[in-house]
């Protein structure tokens, strides 16, 4: 019987004992969320000198807490948005698709400005970038288009096929004003549309050589990605034609 109750009083302390620990784990949860609010962001601007260094240091030791961050951190130094979001993205890469969309709805700044700092940041995730810029602001697609691509001009394919896919009825506007503002990269951007909507050919063919006529050299790179898209000769030809006579 004394054995028993031994055993009893034993388990009974260890639950105790683990069961303070779960209180304070829970405790200390619940103060990293309610400390990471304006005032906390401010002590560190004062500590760090700058609010990218704040931001950077916050969200390296809290990346869970990215978007509460930004989100903060903007509405306290509104004028400092380019800082804010380059040092987010900077310390949490792959939350770039949040910080971005945190910033836009902030209405801090333009979407373009937003795209073009986010770009700068991390080149790597453009697709995130354009994709939740165009999805959030879709009436500014095409000044999304032309500032991604002016940021970064070798992922002008990438950035076209990305938001075609996403925005399939605007495919000629994104193509005429991606050919315009990256003339050179004519030949990857045409390649890169065909391979997501070979049945658009016509389509696609038509309104790059539009764009083209005059620029002998665009032109003849254009109808080398036709050939080599499987393209009959005189279907290209034909394409041609009507770009002319549309022009």
């Amino acid at each position: 019987m004394l054995v028993s109750k031994r055993v009893t009083l034993s388990a009974l302390l260890l639950c105790c004992h683990f069961g303070a620990i779960g209180n304070e784990a829970s405790s200390t949860g619940n103060y990293e969320e309610d400390s990471l609010g304006s005032d906390f962001i401010e002590r560190q601007v004062k500590q760090n000198m700058s609010i990218g260094k704040a931001v950077k240091n916050i969200v390296g030791h809290y990346p869970e807490h990215v978007n509460d961050v930004v989100s903060t951190a903007l509405d306290l130094y509104p004028e400092k948005y380019k800082e804010i979001v380059h040092a987010a993205i900077s310390a949490e890469p792959t939350s770039t698709h949040d910080i971005v969309e945190v910033a836009i709805n902030k209405g801090v700044a333009s979407c373009p400005n937003i795209v073009e700092t986010a770009i700068n940041a991390e080149p790597s995730y453009i697709d995130f970038v354009v994709k939740v810029a165009a999805n959030t602001t879709p009436e500014e697609l095409l000044d999304i288009v032309k500032i991604a691509i002016e940021t970064e001009p070798d992922s002008a394919d990438t950035i076209v096929q990305t938001l075609a896919k996403t925005h399939p009825a605007e495919i000629t506007d994104i193509l005429a004003t991606a050919l315009v503002t990256a003339p050179d990269f004519s030949g990857y951007i045409v390649d890169s549309l065909l391979a997501v909507y070979p049945e658009k050919a016509e389509i696609i063919l038509t309104k790059a050589l539009q764009k083209s006529v005059g620029n002998a050299e665009q032109v003849s790179k254009i109808m080398e990605v036709a050939r080599n898209a499987g393209i009959e000769e005189e279907e290209i030809v034909g394409f041609s034609r009507k770009a002319t006579l549309e022009n």
